[in-house]
């Protein structure tokens, strides 16, 4: 298991004040497997998650059905642990290599990009590696 890359808050402020929040307060986050480049997932963080991943170095983000933060993998144990934190460079798109563990679908698949139009159908194109209902913690 990866060591998490945690930050000091001077380098917290510092991200929070280039960040460029929508009109919600949120960004969108893309997690990327740190080692593989495997895009996983994309979430949405609030101030509180950004500082919250940082300080903590387990990805954390904003769930926008239950209004509430959302850190990835305590209900399931399938935990995002931060190698980096990256901001694009209009600061309005924030990238997160990290080392997941376990799958980053609530589908159960180990990514969230799970179909594609392959001759002229959308087509499933991974398999559900985990019952996600049945595996609930």
């Amino acid at each position: 298991m990866t060591t998490p890359t945690t930050y000091q808050q001077p380098e917290i402020d510092a991200a929070l004040a280039v960040i460029k929040f929508d009109a919600q307060g949120l960004v969108p986050a893309i997690a990327q497997q740190h080692d593989t480049g495997e895009i996983l997932m994309m979430a949405w963080m609030d101030r509180g998650a950004v500082a919250e991943t940082m300080r903590t170095g387990r990805a954390c983000y904003w769930s926008r059905s239950r209004k509430a933060p959302w850190r990835k993998g305590d209900t399931s144990g399938h935990i995002q642990t931060l190698v980096e934190l990256r901001i694009d460079c209009d600061g309005d798109t924030l990238l997160a290599l990290v080392d997941q563990t376990g799958v980053a679908c609530h589908t159960g698949r180990h990514n969230c990009f799970f179909r594609a139009i392959r001759d002229g159908v959308l087509a499933e194109i991974a398999p559900i590696e985990i019952d996600m209902e049945k595996d609930k913690v």
